[in-house]
């Protein structure tokens, strides 16, 4: 009687394109909420009129940003696999510890944003409604701006440390992430004005799908000739 081997993981043949649809998912679904978030919330806006005014946009950037997440997860999970044995565990640490920090101060954000609207929306007296858009507004800020943007900084280091010492992916895709992530980590300045660095993440996410998307066409149209 013949032992039992092992199966082949030919799941691991389909990581590649798992992860780039994955990180095209999370991209375009995290670059869609922050864009009607960011853009319904500009920084000169000081009132709480704004909360009725762009309810509906608010509402749907919010609705968009728990299923970026779903993606991003999903993204992390394929990227350890197609890394397999070679990662290392110091920087795979980082890179796991990082990446759900950012998705759990980028969840708590979304919900004081969700309960703003509500209790805004509940509260008969403008006064009292202004305060909780504020004290609101400046905590789901503080979460997201000073604290998920520096984790997902911390991510991006992580990441593009993983990808330059396992080879999968060019040099200058890594070195490009060490910088965006830099601005993130380092680039210190009034609250509103750095809202859009955190879309430094998802545009180089995409960028990596996107390449890694065309490099494994190219590995298919090769093995078939």
């Amino acid at each position: 009687m013949t032992p039992d081997l092992p199966l082949p993981r030919r799941d691991r043949l389909t990581a590649p394109k798992a992860a780039a649809i994955a990180g095209i998912l999370f991209s375009g679904l995290f670059i869609t909420s922050l864009v009607l978030f960011l853009a319904a919330l500009p920084a000169n806006t000081t009132t709480s009129e704004i909360v009725n005014t762009h309810r509906q946009t608010l509402t749907v950037g919010l609705n968009l940003l728990p299923f970026a997440g779903i993606a991003f997860l999903w993204f992390m999970g394929v990227v350890r696999d197609r890394l397999g044995s070679s990662e290392d565990q110091f920087f795979s640490t980082v890179f796991l510890g990082s990446g759900l920090l950012f998705i759990a101060m980028l969840f708590t954000g979304t919900a004081v944003m969700g309960s703003l609207l509500k209790l805004y929306a509940s509260e008969p007296n403008p006064q009292i409604a202004a305060s909780y858009y504020a004290i609101g507004r400046t905590f789901a800020q503080e979460i997201v701006i000073n604290y998920a943007i520096r984790a997902a900084g911390v991510f991006m280091i992580s990441t593009a440390t993983l990808f330059l010492r396992t080879g999968v992916l060019p040099r200058w895709l890594s070195f490009l992430g060490y910088g965006l992530a830099l601005v993130m980590l380092f680039r210190v300045g009034h609250i509103d004005r750095l809202g859009w660095v955190v879309l430094f993440l998802p545009l180089w996410i995409l960028l990596i799908s996107v390449y890694v998307l065309i490099d494994n066409y190219r590995r298919q149209v090769k093995t078939v000739l």
